[in-house]
């Protein structure tokens, strides 16, 4: 299929099933379970072997697009190779979308045009507790999605040596979150990307603090220590087989300053002004959703749903790194780089502006378009984001992918 344009669910689905039909007695397409309106949940399996490989598209459903395509391109790339001879004993496996519920209320925009005004035009992202990658903080399953429970039963029937999670960001770099360090990957995704022109995300906000063996790569606490996402994830249950699990993530549009890593020339400033525009701007939208007439906003939604955790949560958002509020025992900030406190300003700015254009779908009202053009257009500004083609995208996630695996291989 071309990777010139995003693909739906539906594409992915068509095209899963001709690669099956195409690589026959090879490619195999099976339901594992129903997402929570009915839809199916498929996953593309490659090959046989005694070691399993796992790739989920689609945890986030904001960013199920390009998943979707990277796991058709390597499941294609993978097919070939076993028809011609080269097998290395692994099956790989895809889940071609894990939450198609999600991913069908952002796929309006997929046909394009690729601007930052119409990606949030049409955005949706589920609020924390409807993303199926996040297990119940009791650990009982029974009360997970059935998303997740369908996920974990993959996990427990494959036991993959290896799960690879493909995540996309709106403005940043490419860059890889691991459960335990693999060597050799810094340098694979650092030549891909430069081959790519995509920088590397050398700050991410999402792992700042965590140890880094090279720029873009990440690797996660331990379970046991973790907080955040890692605490509670999927991510983390593939630890019970002795296996990795890798988040892919790659920028739609390109921001240079994501791979800065020279020191910020004034960090407190930058992350003072940051925290107060994310404390400023959640609330903002708080306040003229309370001014919309409730019979607009109508029924709970799973947009309004999230809509109303953002506005809810500003002031711990910052708890991390703004100095105007960070705890007085915390631990100390790690040098903050021009890579770093852009990683913290795109997420400041993006947060809002996610509420807002959430808002703005569920009631268009002037006041909520207003704020989504004046956002859109100040972040535009302020990062001045180049839009990386679908092909470089899918491109830079697969190589990503398969040089995580290639170097655990030895």
């Amino acid at each position: 299929m071309t990777t010139e344009r995003y693909p739906s669910t539906r594409d992915v689905t068509e095209s899963a099933r001709f690669l099956t039909l195409r690589y026959a007695g090879i490619c195999r397409l099976e339901e594992v379970g129903r997402s929570r309106a009915g839809r199916p949940l498929l996953m593309l399996s490659v090959g046989q072997g005694e070691r399993s490989v796992l790739v989920v598209a689609g945890p986030h459903a904001n960013e199920a697009a390009v998943g979707g395509a990277t796991a058709l391109h390597l499941a294609e790339r993978i097919a070939a190779d076993r028809e011609l001879g080269v097998d290395d004993g692994t099956a790989w496996h895809f889940l071609l979308c894990i939450d198609p519920d999600g991913a069908a209320l952002n796929e309006s925009w997929l046909s394009g045009p690729y601007t930052l005004r119409g990606h949030y035009e049409h955005f949706f992202r589920p609020c924390a507790a409807e993303q199926p990658e996040w297990l119940p903080r009791d650990g009982a399953l029974r009360a997970a999605l059935p998303e997740t429970r369908a996920l974990v039963g993959v996990l427990d029937r494959l036991r993959p040596v290896l799960q690879c999670s493909l995540h996309s960001i709106d403005v940043g770099g490419s860059f890889v979150q691991l459960t335990r360090d693999v060597p050799g990957v810094p340098e694979r995704i650092g030549k891909s990307a430069a081959e790519l022109d995509i920088p590397l995300e050398s700050g991410s906000s999402d792992a700042f603090q965590w140890p880094s063996p090279g720029p873009g790569v990440y690797v996660m606490p331990d379970s046991d220590r973790a907080v955040g996402d890692g605490a509670h994830s999927t991510w983390a249950h593939a630890e019970r087989y002795d296996g990795v699990t890798a988040v892919v993530e790659v920028p739609m549009w390109a921001c240079d300053r994501s791979a800065d890593t020279t020191p910020h020339p004034d960090p407190d400033r930058a992350l003072r002004l940051a925290g107060a525009a994310l404390r400023r701007d959640l609330p903002t939208v708080a306040r003229v959703m309370a001014r919309v007439d409730p019979e607009l906003i109508g029924a709970d939604t799973p947009m309004l749903r999230t809509v109303r955790e953002l506005v809810g949560i500003g002031p711990q958002l910052s708890a991390e790194w703004d100095p105007a509020v960070r705890p007085p025992d915390a631990d100390p900030l790690p040098e903050m780089t021009t890579a770093r406190v852009t990683s913290i300003e795109v997420y400041a700015q993006r947060i809002p502006l996610r509420a807002a254009a959430m808002l703005r779908r569920i009631v268009g009202v002037p006041a909520v378009t207003g704020l989504v053009d004046d956002w859109c257009e100040a972040y535009e500004t302020a990062y001045r984001p180049r839009w990386v083609p679908v092909a470089d995208q899918v491109e830079q996630q697969a190589r990503s992918v398969l040089a995580v695996y290639e170097e655990l291989s030895g």
